[in-house]
């Protein structure tokens, strides 16, 4: 097959790598073939038993790459020419894929890419554990655009060009890719990148925006400004100006300090509580279950929301609730699970380790006019045994920990007996060394399969159901 240029890729690489300064380091250009994908996305190669991780490229290619870096046992490449493409390549969607630190595999089939998740999981389970479930669920996914509901933009003014760069990290390294559209962001902020650069450009110090982040409910978008000093009160204007000509919120954290931390103040509008909020509808339950859940801008929420509402269904599924059933939610932050669950079971405790988050999670109860549930404010990941909540009698049990996994947890439900557990994972690494103690404690792997929570990149989000064997 005829060799194909990546020139743009290589261009790009050549001038922000940093080469190590080890003596067998060469600027020349290796010819390696793919033998895999790493769990980052990287293509890996090997050579006289040493294992070279190759930025861009995919398993079953053959390529030309240059080294980045190298180390003891392993060496770092970024490729510069495809030589034999993959049959799962296909050309990014997004202009900026090259440079921007975004989305890592947007050159890869997408139906390669779930499939990749989920060889990475099962690779994950099988690594810590030698374990294998019942049965595996099918892949769950959902819109691969425009379905990115929260996020944060960072902002550079490039004073030499008097011109503002926004957008995220480049690949590897702290520079803002400049971009005027973002594939996989909420389309009703991804389609002002332009005026929110030329809006911060009109400022008297553009300088001062570090970033801009974003939140986005179902009808309203929030953007908070990040300014490094305070805003005069024209520049003030310029932004509400902005917010209402646009119809988004408006937030702004300006250097106000208070018991050291900076204030979020909300500029517009100026009535009306600083709330956003997101629906969760269930027809597909014997009883159609409907919540509207109210949350901060700064608050925790799944970037997703078409697969949050999946991946909801997908947990009361697994539950298999009875109106007997006693449910603990631990990592529960403002009831995104714990409500739908209190809709169908006799009571509901959810632990957050954060305050603001439990007040939140009552708010959002009693929004609801639910009042089968207690929230408590708990750290999870010091010795919880003795708090009151944590005396209560429970047979079913959700969790949603952290990257860290929730392994001083497991064996706290585990000693409980409770009958169910269903496990929400961002991590198939910490999943899998803690389902490892759960099946030694007497438990069974029944289900697990993956969520495509953020389709383009190599994030494996995973939801695991295990049983108390009797």
């Amino acid at each position: 097959m005829a060799r194909s240029r990546f020139s743009k890729f290589q261009k790009t690489k050549k001038k922000r790598s940093s080469v190590s300064s080890n003596e067998n380091l060469t600027a020349d250009e290796l010819t390696c073939s793919i033998v895999s994908l790493s769990h980052e996305g990287r293509g890996v190669s090997k050579h006289n038993g040493k294992i070279r991780f190759i930025e861009g490229a995919l398993p079953g290619e053959t390529v030309k790459a240059r080294f980045i870096s190298q180390h003891a046992k392993f060496d770092e490449l970024v490729m510069t020419e495809i030589i034999e493409p993959s049959p799962d390549r296909v050309p990014a969607p997004c202009a900026h894929f090259d440079v921007c630190g975004g989305c890592n595999l947007q050159h890869m089939d997408v139906v390669a890419q779930i499939n990749h998740k989920q060889a990475v999981l099962k690779e994950q389970l099988t690594h810590f554990g030698k374990l294998s479930p019942v049965l595996w669920m099918d892949v769950m996914t959902s819109q691969t655009e425009g379905y990115r509901s929260k996020a944060r933009l960072g902002v550079f003014y490039d004073k030499k060009q008097q011109k503002v760069l926004l957008g995220f990290r480049e690949k590897s390294n702290k520079v803002i890719t400049d971009v005027d559209r973002c594939l996989v962001l909420d389309s009703r902020v991804s389609g002002r990148l332009l005026d929110l650069k030329n809006l911060v450009a009109s400022l008297s110090s553009p300088a001062a925006t570090s970033h801009i982040e974003v939140a986005a409910g179902d009808t309203t978008v929030a953007l908070l400004f990040r300014q490094t000093s305070v805003l005069d009160n024209d520049d003030k204007s310029k932004l509400i100006e902005f917010a209402k000509l646009f119809t988004f919120d408006l937030y702004l954290q300006a250097g106000v300090q208070e018991r050291g931390v900076n204030t979020v103040i909300k500029l517009w509008p100026a009535e009306g509580m600083d709330r956003l909020s997101y629906s969760l509808v269930y027809t597909e339950l014997k009883s159609e279950s409907e919540l509207d859940l109210s949350f901060h801008p700064k608050d925790f929420t799944q970037v997703n929301r078409p697969m949050n509402r999946k991946m909801v269904l997908k947990a009361l599924e697994c539950l298999a609730l009875t109106s007997r059933d006693r449910v603990l939610d631990l990592f529960c932050g403002l009831g995104n699970f714990t409500l739908p669950i209190a809709k169908f079971s006799a009571s509901v405790v959810g632990v957050e380790g954060s305050e603001n988050m439990v007040q939140r999670a009552y708010e959002n109860a009693e929004k609801n006019g639910i009042d089968n549930v207690s929230f408590f404010a708990s750290d999870l990941q010091s010795d919880f045994t003795k708090q009151a909540w944590a005396t209560q009698v429970f047979d079913k049990a959700l969790i949603d920990p952290p990257r860290s996994g929730a392994l001083e947890i497991v064996k706290y439900l585990a000693e409980l007996k409770i009958n169910r557990i269903v496990y929400i994972s961002c991590n198939p690494a910490t999943l899998s060394r803690d389902a490892g103690v759960l099946i030694k404690k007497g438990y069974t792997l029944s289900q697990v399969g993956v969520l495509d929570m953020f389709p383009h990149t190599a994030h494996v989000e995973s939801i695991a159901l295990f049983d108390r064997i009797a």
